[in-house]
C-alpha cells in the first residue's frame, strides 16, 4: 500500500517516520507533499527517507491513499483531486467535512473514499452501531488547557479572551456544526462524533477552557434504544498544544488495519 501524506507538523512526522521504519506491515511512504519544502527536506534527511516531495496531483496519481495532516483551511484543494482519481483520503481536518459536503458526493462518484480515523475520541464503534437504530440524543463536553484554544476563530469574533483566566470557563455551547465553524483546529473529534452518529445539528457540544487541566479531556454521553453510554478520554497534547498525540497513533492504527489479516471493530 503506497502511502501519501500531505502536512509534515506532528501529526505527519509521525506518519512518515513510521512509515519509513518499516512499522506499518504492508505499507511504504510513497511521497509527501508540503508548502515548506526546506523544512520538509531537512525533516526526511534526520529520519533518512528518500521519499519524493511532489504535488498533491502527484500523490493522488502515485499513492493508493493520501493522509491529510494539513491546516483545515486547505482540505478541500487537498481532497478534489485524489476522491477525483478514485483514490483513498484519510481525513484529519473532520470538522471541514460539515464545510465542503460535496467532497463526499465526489468520492461516491469516483469510486473513491474518505476515511475518518478515531483521532482523540473513542466509542466511534458503538455510536455508529447505535446509529444502525435510534439515537435520541449525542452530547459531548470538552476541557482543554488555555494554550490549547487560543486563537480560534470564535473566542476572536465573540472577543472572548482567556488568556489570563484562573477558573474554568465554558467559552461556546451549541452544535457541533457550529463548533466546527468556531473551532476548526480543535474539536474535530465533535465533527467525527456527528458523522458517525446523528449529524452535526443533533450533536451537541459545551467547550471549556481550563486552566487546572493539563490535558485535552473529552466526555460524551449517548442515549439511544439500543443502549446508554458514556465515554471520557484524557489526551496528552502533543508539541502542537491543539492537537492529541494519540490522534497521530490513531492515524497508525488506522493504516496497520488497512492491510492486516486480523481486524478488530467495526
Amino acid at each position: 500500500m503506497r502511502v501519501g501524506i500531505v502536512g509534515l507538523g506532528s501529526i505527519g512526522r509521525t506518519v512518515a517516520r513510521n512509515l519509513h521504519e518499516g512499522k506499518i506491515p504492508k505499507a511504504v511512504l510513497a511521497g509527501v507533499s508540503v508548502r515548506d519544502r526546506a523544512k520538509a527536506e531537512e525533516f526526511l534527511k534526520e529520519i533518512g527517507c528518500k521519499a519524493p516531495q511532489v504535488t498533491i496531483e502527484a500523490l493522488a496519481r502515485d499513492a493508493d491513499i493520501v493522509v491529510e495532516c494539513a491546516p483545515p483551511t486547505v482540505l478541500a484543494e487537498i481532497a478534489v483531486p485524489v476522491l477525483a482519481a478514485g483514490k483513498k483520503l484519510m481525513v484529519l481536518s473532520a470538522g471541514m467535512l460539515l464545510r465542503h459536503p460535496e467532497l463526499i458526493a465526489l468520492a461516491k462518484e469516483h469510486g473513491g473514499q474518505i476515511i475518518v480515523p478515531t483521532g482523540a475520541l473513542i466509542g466511534f464503534d458503538a455510536v455508529s452501531a447505535a446509529a444502525e437504530g435510534e439515537i435520541q440524543s449525542v452530547k459531548m463536553i470538552t476541557r482543554k488547557p488555555v494554550k490549547g484554544l487560543l486563537g480560534a476563530p470564535y473566542l476572536i469574533d465573540h472577543n472572548i479572551d482567556i488568556a489570563t483566566i484562573r477558573e474554568p470557563l465554558r467559552v461556546f455551547q451549541g452544535s457541533a456544526r457550529e463548533a466546527a465553524i468556531g473551532f476548526p483546529e480543535n474539536v474535530n473529534v465533535a465533527a467525527a462524533l456527528s458523522l458517525a452518529g446523528i449529524g452535526a445539528d443533533r450533536t451537541t457540544i459545551e467547550i471549556w477552557a481550563d486552566p487546572s487541566v493539563t490535558r485535552n479531556i473529552h466526555r460524551v454521553v449517548v442515549e439511544a434504544d439500543s443502549a446508554r453510554f458514556e465515554m471520557s478520554i484524557e489526551n496528552v497534547p502533543s508539541e502542537n498544544p491543539k492537537t492529541g498525540r494519540i490522534t497521530a497513533l490513531s492515524v497508525l492504527a488506522a493504516l496497520r488495519k488497512m492491510t492486516a489479516p486480523l481486524r478488530i471493530g467495526t
